[in-house]
């Protein structure tokens, strides 16, 4: 449960991190949720925990039965990769069938590091959540329905640009006719809107060294691990009210992995090593400062000294 970890919960205490929480559903008796998260003496969090390989959406129904038996505000849905957070925002004591936040640790964005800050022990507020749940969960929505619309623009949205534009009769055959029209120019807009961005960034950027761009001689292919992007999604976090989370990035080679700034190599903060004897990060400071960690989230023990190579790269 290094995510966990990582938001301050102490996984090893089972009076505020209960595992096989017993959540009786009906007339059956000993259901049992994977974790319950204790906080002031009140439940706040449910978590059912799957395999990496298996689908959540399929195990929604069974998280629904548990949330309606305790008072949990909160549910956590995940594989270890994916993390799915619902609430009762539709119907009170009932949890949504939507996640108001869905999460992947190997797509982590920006914004959502700030949703998952609020989750951290030291930050959690059940009302600061739910005022920013319900925007969460209906801008994530729009954006899926935007996301279908590209792939395949229904008829009433064919018919809304339509009115916009074409001045001729809506009939059948002109809105089939637009539908592929519509389509190629929203993907058209986004293309661009993100080759404006990439153009601006590239304008900006230090060209890579040439010790960064040497293939290994091995020939081993290059994996990025999950351990890998917590570390990165820990510093990020430490990092978050120093330097905009855009700014902070990773490259992953053989033998470390690199979190740096502005994607340039020589204003890197932090090497994270993964060993078979022991784990360990080394600073860009003036001493090459190394310490030992054993967990990805063990990291934010470090945050003073971290935040102050990060400061001196500023």
């Amino acid at each position: 449960m290094p995510f966990f970890q990582a938001l301050g919960y102490d996984i090893f205490n089972p009076m505020e991190f209960i595992p096989e929480y017993i959540a009786d559903v009906g007339i059956k008796k000993g259901e049992k949720v994977d974790y319950a998260i204790i906080l002031d003496d009140s439940l706040q969090i449910l978590i059912e925990a799957k395999s990496i390989n298996e689908s959540l959406t399929k195990h929604d129904s069974q998280l629904f039965r548990y949330f309606g038996t305790t008072n949990a505000k909160f549910s956590i849905l995940t594989n270890g990769e994916e993390y799915r957070f619902f609430t009762d925002l539709d119907q009170p004591n009932k949890m949504d069938t939507t996640p108001f936040l869905t999460v992947n640790l190997t797509k982590l964005r920006d914004a959502q590091i700030t949703e998952l800050f609020k989750f951290s022990k030291d930050n959690f507020n059940v009302d600061n959540i739910t005022s920013t749940a319900s925007e969460l969960k209906y801008v994530n929505e729009v954006k899926q329905y935007l996301s279908n619309e590209q792939e395949h623009p229904s008829i009433d949205f064919t018919k809304y640009i339509m009115s916009a534009v074409y001045e001729g009769r809506k009939t059948e055959s002109a809105v089939e006719d637009f539908k592929p029209i519509i389509a190629k120019a929203i993907t058209q807009f986004i293309n661009e809107k993100v080759n404006d961005k990439l153009s601006s960034a590239l304008k900006t950027s230090v060209s890579i060294t040439e010790e960064d761009k040497t293939p290994d001689p091995t020939g081993n292919e290059v994996e990025t691990t999950s351990a890998e992007i917590e570390s990165y999604a820990t510093v990020k976090i430490i990092l978050k009210d120093i330097v905009e989370g855009s700014r902070i990035n990773y490259r992953d080679n053989l033998s470390y992995f690199n979190v740096l700034l502005d994607d340039n190599i020589r204003k890197w903060i932090v090497r994270v090593y993964f060993t078979n004897t022991h784990n360990f990060i080394e600073l860009n400071d003036e001493q090459s400062t190394k310490l030992d960690f054993i967990n990805p989230t063990d990291i934010y023990q470090y945050a003073d000294q971290i935040k102050k190579v990060a400061e001196n790269k500023l």
